[in-house]
């Protein structure tokens, strides 16, 4: 494999790069119909278009197709919205988390990934990467609320950020039915509210977490 680096973590350009796209798009779309436990390097290869040889020599494995996706998604997410308030900046967060989880393509897929995780340390990981590459792009909108005196110095933003998709998440593999925008919003609102209650600030014992 070019560089000698790991199944899966190469970026070059030119037609390495349009078998990448096509290999993950491949992927996704076995994600989505068949989940994690009917992958298979060969069938994607053929929904790709591509040789088998060429999936094998670049991935590997299925898990490191996988990780390689989610990196992938993660460097195509849309960026952080800046509205000028925390509330602003949070719903916007929900929204955006709610309209993936509902789209009809991505929810099935992110449900086949969560439940890959369960089971698999390399897409756990991948999957741990994804959403802290995430978290991190929307961290500096609850600093910014920091600055502005919408939230105590100290709060950790990082927590601030995951208690708002939590619920969401929780209802979409737990609770089931309709993920309606009006949670989206309850869940931005009870994050404001628990961080300018002083809730997510460090140093005062153990982390609360709502």
């Amino acid at each position: 494999m070019a560089d000698g680096g790991e199944p899966g973590t190469v970026r070059p350009g030119g037609r390495t790069a349009r078998v990448r796209e096509a290999v993950l798009r491949a992927a996704e779309d076995a994600l989505t119909e068949q989940g994690f436990t009917g992958l298979d390097l060969a069938d994607i290869a053929r929904r790709a278009g591509v040789g088998k040889t060429t999936v094998y020599r670049r991935w590997g494995t299925v898990a490191g197709l996988v990780a390689d996706l989610l990196d992938d998604m993660a460097e195509q997410s849309a960026p952080r919205t800046e509205t000028g308030s925390l509330l602003g900046d949070l719903t916007a967060n929900a929204r955006l988390v709610r309209r993936t989880l509902t789209d009809p393509r991505q929810g099935p897929l992110f449900k086949a990934l969560i439940a890959a995780a369960t089971g698999d340390a390399k897409t756990a990981a991948a999957l741990h990467r994804f959403y802290d590459i995430r978290v991190r792009e929307w961290a500096p909108c609850v600093r910014q609320a920091v600055d502005r005196g919408e939230a105590p110095e100290g709060t950790d933003a990082h927590e601030v950020v995951r208690a708002v998709s939590a619920p969401l998440y929780y209802h979409l593999l737990i609770s089931g039915g309709r993920l309606e925008e009006t949670m989206a919003d309850r869940a931005a609102e009870a994050a404001v509210a628990a961080a300018s209650a002083g809730v997510f600030v460090r140093g005062r014992g153990e982390l609360k977490r709502v």
